[in-house]
C-alpha cells in the first residue's frame, strides 16, 4: 500500500475515534514518526498533506530539517533529549515531547534565552511506572511544571506518556484516561496544558477517544522502517 493510501487510512481511522468520543478531528494532530523512514516516503507524505513529523534524534533530525528546507513541515522531537543535544535542538523543532527533568529544563530555557526564543514543549510522564521507560512519576508532575512556570525561555503546553507495548490497544485505555486526568487537574488559566501527546501505531485509536491531541503513528502510515 502507498504512503498515501496509508496516510489516508490513518486519518480514517482517527476521524472514526473521535466520532465515537464526541470530538472533532480538527483537534487531533497526527505527527509522523519518520526515524529511520526513506526520503522519498516523507515526501510522498507530504504529498497526500502530512505536516507534522516526529524525529527521535538530534542528529537525525537536523539532517532532515536541511533535507526538507524548502518544505511546509513542522518537526516535533519525540525521542530522549539529552542536555548536550538541547543547543542543537533548538530552532528545529516546534515541540519538544520528552521533557522529564528540571535539570533538562533548564538547560532548554538557558540554550533558548541565548537564542531569543520560547521553546514549548510536554512534560513526560510515566504513568504506566515501567522501569525502562523515561518520564515523572505522575506526583511529581506538579514540581516539574511550578519549575518550567518560573523560566522564561520554556512554555510547557501539556502532557505526554508511552504506555506499554500491548497485544490489545484496550489494555491501555486506563493509562491514557489517567494522563488525561492528571492533566485536567493540573491544569490552570495561567497555564492551560492544551496538549496531549499519546497514542502510537498500536493503538492511536484508544488514546483518541481518551482526549489525545497528538498521536505519534510511523508503521501505520510509512510501512516497515527501511533500516
Amino acid at each position: 500500500m502507498s504512503v498515501g493510501l496509508r496516510l489516508q487510512a490513518v486519518r480514517a481511522r482517527i476521524a472514526s475515534a473521535c466520532d465515537r468520543a464526541g470530538r472533532a478531528p480538527s483537534d487531533v494532530t497526527l505527527v509522523g514518526v519518520s526515524k529511520k523512514q526513506p526520503p522519498e516516503r516523507l515526501r510522498a507524505a507530504l504529498e497526500a498533506g502530512l505536516r507534522d513529523f516526529g524525529e527521535s534524534y538530534v542528529q537525525e533530525l537536523d539532517a532532515r530539517v536541511t533535507e526538507f528546507s524548502e518544505a511546509d513541515v513542522r518537526w516535533h522531537f519525540i525521542g530522549r533529549l539529552q542536555r548536550n543535544k538541547v543547543k542543537q535542538l533548538l530552532g528545529k523543532a516546534v515541540l519538544v515531547h520528552d521533557v522529564d527533568s528540571e535539570r533538562l529544563a533548564r538547560e532548554i530555557d538557558k540554550r533558548a534565552a541565548a537564542a531569543d526564543r520560547v521553546q514549548r514543549v510536554l512534560v513526560a510522564v510515566n504513568v504506566a511506572g515501567e522501569a525502562s521507560k523515561s518520564g515523572v512519576e505522575p506526583d511529581l508532575v506538579a514540581d516539574l511544571l511550578g519549575t518550567i512556570d518560573s523560566l522564561a525561555h520554556v512554555d510547557a503546553v501539556g502532557l505526554m506518556t508511552m504506555p506499554p507495548l500491548v497485544t490489545r490497544p484496550e489494555d491501555n485505555r486506563v493509562h491514557f484516561a489517567a494522563l488525561r486526568a492528571l492533566r485536567d487537574r493540573l491544569s490552570t488559566a495561567h497555564r492551560p496544558l492544551p496538549e496531549l501527546s499519546m497514542g502510537t501505531t498500536a493503538d492511536f485509536e484508544v488514546a483518541v477517544e481518551e482526549g489525545a491531541t497528538l498521536v505519534r503513528v510511523g508503521t501505520a502510515v510509512f510501512g516497515e522502517r527501511a533500516y
